[in-house]
């Protein structure tokens, strides 16, 4: 594939239209009439996308307490709900009944709109996000990550809107960082990103994820060595576009007393931190979808019966419904395992300087991004994938994963594409299984804590 060729559709997906099929099609076996899709569209967003971004911002909260405190020998939330689940629920109805003040000398209609300036790009971006093969609102957005993108930029206005509207120095100097903070970050950001689309050849996230269904070895992230170090180069931005620790300078407590939201209570002092771990979630699903196989998974197995079945989906309806339940867990699996992995960072990593955050990023992240992004030109160029290889004849070809379409790969000259493709994904299956066996091990050798004061204290260890 050319460069000049990358972004355009593939022609394998263009001629199989069926995956564009939404849920709704699956289900009833024909397209959807005018007032069906309007009706489907608006009951889908007030029923299922903001009860689930509102629970998912409840199950985080209490998810990084939990974390937090395991790793300070802690039991964390314990009292309400079983294990503390229901902490966050409790905690909000207490936000709720809280008196929503407004500083006299704000300005008072941007200190109240900042809150939900924050939060809606966040929850638009959940619009675009592929969960399964037919469980994305819009399939036929062939701008998906950059849609996405695009309306989380605008969380930085909400951030500057707060401190700037709340009359506060430290708000002010919250919202100051922030927007040195953000729009410095987004540059290596996009720049990775490009990187993934680019050994991709596509913007449209469900694309992506039927290109990543032949296996762990098809995954972007694997394609080739300059992608797999944009995925780190990624995370590490993310973190800094999502004010997360150790790129928290825009409401780090010991310096500015919260920051940009000091100045905030009740209901909107809640929407920030909606917006902050949807946000989360948001970035770790790109991720997920861009770098990390989407909902496929690691052997091909949906990808495999996905390219059987959808050829009659009338026929094997029953099928492609559970297929597709299971990859919508498979997708969220995923995307919680990238936010997991952000509340490890922050209760591990010390907070650094604003101008250490900048030369970071400014020295760091962006050359290297910029050498990444030529590597990976140039292997696009220069190195045959499977699609270079002679296998466009073979209808969905990234679905098999055995050693015969292998032998196809070396027929065709990409023989090197596919050795390099292994060997990366055996570094990743090493590096997750090494985390997963980290925290496994953590876990079990955790140490025993009072669950309360008045109980008695823990068997002392031997000496």
């Amino acid at each position: 594939m050319s460069i000049l060729n990358a972004l355009t559709p593939h022609p394998v997906l263009a001629a199989a239209a069926d995956w564009q099929k939404t849920f709704f099609e699956i289900v009833s076996g024909r397209p959807p009439l005018v007032w069906e899709q309007v009706t489907a569209s608006v009951a889908l967003i007030a029923m299922v996308f903001v009860p689930s971004v509102l629970l998912l911002a409840m199950f985080s909260i209490w998810w990084e307490r939990k974390v937090c405190a395991h790793m300070q020998s802690r039991p964390g939330p314990n009292r309400v709900g079983p294990i503390g689940l229901l902490q966050s629920l409790a905690d909000g109805i207490k936000l709720i009944l809280k008196e929503d003040l407004t500083p006299a000398a704000a300005d008072r209609v941007l200190f109240r709109l900042a809150p939900y300036l924050s939060f809606a790009p966040v929850f638009a971006a959940f619009l675009a996000l592929p969960f399964g093969p037919n469980l994305t609102f819009e399939p036929k957005l062939n701008a998906g990550v950059f849609w996405i993108l695009a309306v989380l930029s605008v969380e930085v206005m909400g951030v500057i809107l707060a401190g700037w509207s709340s009359n506060n120095k430290w708000a002010i100097y919250g919202a100051m960082r922030e927007a040195c903070q953000m729009v410095s970050y987004e540059i290596p950001l996009g720049l990775s990103i490009i990187i993934g689309v680019m050994a991709a050849g596509t913007l449209n996230l469900v694309e992506l994820g039927h290109l990543q269904g032949g296996g762990i070895h098809t995954w972007i992230v694997f394609k080739n060595p300059f992608v797999f170090c944009a995925f780190f180069v990624y995370f590490i931005a993310s973190l800094a576009s999502n004010k997360r620790a150790p790129f928290d300078l825009p409401e780090s407590e010991s310096e500015l007393v919260a920051g940009f939201h000091t100045e905030y209570s009740g209901m909107r002092f809640a929407f920030f931190f909606f917006a902050e771990y949807a946000a989360m979630f948001i970035v770790g699903s790109i991720q997920t979808a861009l770098f990390l196989g989407g909902w496929n998974d690691p052997f091909g197995i949906i990808g495999h019966y996905y390219s059987q079945w959808i050829g009659d989906p009338a026929a094997h309806r029953n099928s492609l419904i559970v297929l597709n339940l299971i990859a919508i867990a498979i997708f969220i699996t995923k995307a919680l395992g990238i936010v997991f992995v952000q509340m490890w960072i922050r209760w591990t990593l010390p907070r650094p300087r604003i101008d250490q955050v900048l030369y970071v990023c400014v020295k760091v992240l962006i050359p290297a991004a910029c050498v990444l992004l030529l590597g990976a030109a140039l292997w696009e160029l220069l190195v045959p994938s499977w699609h270079q290889a002679g296998l466009i004849d073979n209808p969905l070809p990234w679905f098999h994963y055995n050693p015969r379409s292998w032998s196809d790969w070396a027929r065709g000259g990409a023989t090197t594409s596919l050795v390099v493709q292994v060997i990366l994904a055996l570094i990743g299956v090493s590096i997750v299984s090494a985390i997963a066996l980290w925290v496994g091990y953590a876990f079990i050798t955790r140490r025993t804590v009072k669950q309360r004061l008045t109980d008695p204290d823990p068997i002392p260890e031997p000496a």
